[in-house]
């Protein structure tokens, strides 16, 4: 591992903090209670900035807004080439300002600055342009009724909509929620990570802007524990779509369940194989194998973070993994020469340096890194781990850090098992020449999203999200957007038809 150590803010000025207040109705508000909490720079352990603590009464005002926006406001009322028209000017402003929100992401949650501005938020103005097409395509079907009756069905927007989005990527997760939202004719409340507030509130003044009216898009922030709860068992609240761990998953279908009954989408946790067979080509798919752990610092939920590769090649892969480890750059995450930056907050750094002693203590080889850096800041070491068994901690938990977990194995068979053998299903990767192989495991591994000799292909038309644990709906795609309306039949007797 290298370590970069260039100041980085001499090349880049960071930005001002300009919003730092709950986005309540079109405005910038205080917390009813005048509280606020701090939002902390994971590079130097510095504050960047304090923002308003929203608790229970603030998100009451904000459903409200919302509320009133739905039931009575123009937004759902508007014509879709209208509400398309307002998308597509809100996804030119995305990009216009995409600097800017680079950097508060950067700031905010630990990641590197240029790949957040060149890919992250351009994929992210795209997925707004996406649903923004999809807004005049909303429609239901005529029914062949078995008797006299006309009948068909409508696709009606659900309502008020509770988003709560997590830390690892504050930027896409707020557009995956948001955009099929809008094009659905949704108003909504959005609850960013109190880790990661910065770019949420960022973009709903630049929805604004773009014409969104007001109480369509409310942000508050705050605790997971308060504003969260809050959110997720308010009666006036008509569906919760999050994103987050598999724990705060259980509570929030539960407190959904225990007030209105609310319908709840969950995107979940992962412990995703990535499965390499022994007819790849290694200087090929190595590298896509260290990339499928390390980036974002392995704060990604899809994460490959089980290496199974086949017996005939594991040596040569395993060496091939230990010589680019050497070379990935851990540093500031405006530096553009690093590779990686720090975890997310001191939580996630101390949660991943506990992983990697089970792993010592457990008895899996220590192939690379290991350690954190002795410098300011949360940053550690890409740790591969070789040799793992598949009942070690550290082949069992997701660890949401850049710890790799390298496993050796025979047969087809055999790795489909133990691919399957976890309480996850997110994601997969498969990586082979043959393409009966490639079909058998895509088909047998139980995962909402495969991906072969490719890994991370996202794609706003691909539909994402989990079975088991990991979760159930979809983001993106057409299914994305279908998870915010209501099917609604409608019948009517007809009378001497000449035909049914």
């Amino acid at each position: 591992m290298a370590e970069s150590n260039g100041n980085s803010e001499t090349q880049f000025q960071i930005p001002k903090i300009k919003f730092t207040k709950l986005f309540i109705n079109g405005e910038f508000v205080d917390s009813v209670s005048g509280n606020t909490f701090e939002t902390i720079d994971p590079r130097n352990e510095e504050v960047i900035a304090r923002i308003s603590e929203g608790d229970k009464e603030d998100v009451d005002l904000a459903v409200k807004a919302a509320r009133e926006a739905f039931d009575n406001g123009p937004w759902p009322r508007l014509s879709p080439s209208e509400r398309r028209r307002i998308m597509l000017k809100f996804a030119d402003l995305i990009v216009e300002n995409a600097e800017e929100i680079a950097a508060l992401d950067a700031m905010d949650a630990g990641k590197l600055f240029a790949p957040v501005k060149n890919m992250d938020i351009p994929a992210a103005a795209e997925v707004i342009r996406y649903y923004a097409g999809a807004a005049d395509k909303i429609h239901g079907t005529t029914l062949k009724m078995s008797r006299e009756l006309q009948g068909y069905t409508l696709l009606e927007p659900i309502g008020v909509v509770g988003h709560i989005i997590p830390w690892n990527f504050p930027t896409q997760m707020f557009i995956m929620k948001v955009g099929p939202a809008l094009a659905a004719g949704c108003t909504m409340i959005v609850k960013p990570a109190e880790q990661t507030p910065l770019s949420a509130l960022y973009y709903a003044q630049l929805a604004k802007q773009a014409g969104v009216p007001d109480g369509v898009i409310n942000v508050v922030t705050g605790f997971g524990s308060t504003a969260g709860a809050a959110l997720c068992s308010h009666m006036d609240v008509d569906k919760i779509s999050f994103t987050g761990s598999t724990e705060v998953g259980r509570l929030v279908m539960q407190a959904a369940a225990l007030s209105n009954l609310k319908p709840v989408s969950l995107e979940l946790g992962g412990k995703s194989p990535f499965i390499v067979f022994d007819d790849v080509d290694v200087d090929k798919i190595a590298p896509l194998a260290l990339v499928g752990i390390l980036y974002n610092k392995g704060e990604i939920c899809v994460a490959g973070s089980r290496l199974f590769i086949q017996e005939g090649i594991y040596d040569k892969f395993v060496k091939k993994l230990e010589e680019m480890a050497k070379t990935w750059v851990v540093g500031d995450p405006f530096d553009p020469n690093s590779h990686q930056g720090p975890q997310v907050d001191k939580k996630q750094y101390e949660r991943v340096l506990s992983y990697i002693e089970h792993g010592k203590r457990e008895g899996a080889k220590l192939l690379t890194g290991g350690n954190a850096l002795d410098r300011k800041g949360y940053f550690i070491e890409p740790t591969i781990f070789i040799d793992v068994e598949d009942d070690m901690t550290i082949a069992k938990e997701e660890i949401f850090g850049p710890v790799l977990a390298v496993m050796k194995f025979k047969t087809v068979e055999e790795v489909i098992k133990r691919a399957n053998c976890t309480n996850y299903g997110l994601a997969a990767g498969v990586m082979t020449n043959d393409l009966n192989i490639a079909n058998t495991v895509s088909r047998s591994i139980r995962a909402g999203v495969i991906w072969i000799n490719c890994y991370f292909a996202f794609d706003p038309d691909c539909p994402y999200g989990g079975y088991k644990c990991s979760g159930f709906e979809r983001d993106l795609g057409m299914e994305g957007l279908h998870k915010y309306l209501q099917v609604k039949s409608v019948a009517t007797p007809i009378y001497n038809s000449p035909w049914l």
